[in-house]
């Protein structure tokens, strides 16, 4: 990813209003991020843990989804659906995300497992391992592993504007 910034960010929100997305919480240290080893952004508002955002590129241009993690009983082992890590206890979360447009307003969202701590960029390029858990031993290069992780990022972006 290219180096952002907050108004960039709040911007390319697809399924919050503008008014909800100017009262989201965006990290300060935006211009120390990894922006070589992202394929996305991804946090969470330390004020509200349930509230995540995920930020990429597509064509060009930056895309983003607010998210919740849902309350429940952490699993023994979880695996993340955009990278394959897997992680004991809450380190995979159940996130939805209301459905852009009309869908979003009746009520319909899509869910996905996620890293907890959206760090799937970090985990497929080595930059950072799980505390637990781990990685499987996959034939793909790590490229390849980057294109999935891009690939399952907007696929579940789609999802959400379907």
């Amino acid at each position: 990813m290219q180096i952002v910034t907050a108004e960039d960010i709040r911007a390319s929100f697809i399924n919050c209003s503008k008014g909800e997305a100017e009262r989201i919480w965006v990290p300060r240290d935006l211009a120390e991020r990894p922006w070589g080893h992202l394929d996305f952004l991804g946090w969470r508002d330390p004020g509200a843990p349930q509230r995540n955002y995920v930020v990429t590129e597509r064509d060009g241009a930056l895309v983003g989804v607010a998210l919740r993690s849902a309350p429940g009983v952490p699993a023994r082992v979880g695996m993340c659906s955009l990278c394959l890590t897997t992680h004991p206890g809450d380190g995979v979360s159940l996130m939805t995300a209301h459905k852009a447009g009309e869908s979003g307003r009746r009520g319909n969202s899509v869910g996905i497992p996620i890293c907890t701590d959206l760090g799937c960029s970090l985990y497929v390029r080595q930059k950072k391992q799980p505390m637990l858990g781990g990685r499987l031993n996959e034939t793909l290069s790590i490229d390849e592993q980057i294109r999935r992780v891009r690939h399952n990022v907007l696929g579940f972006i789609a999802s959400v504007e379907a």
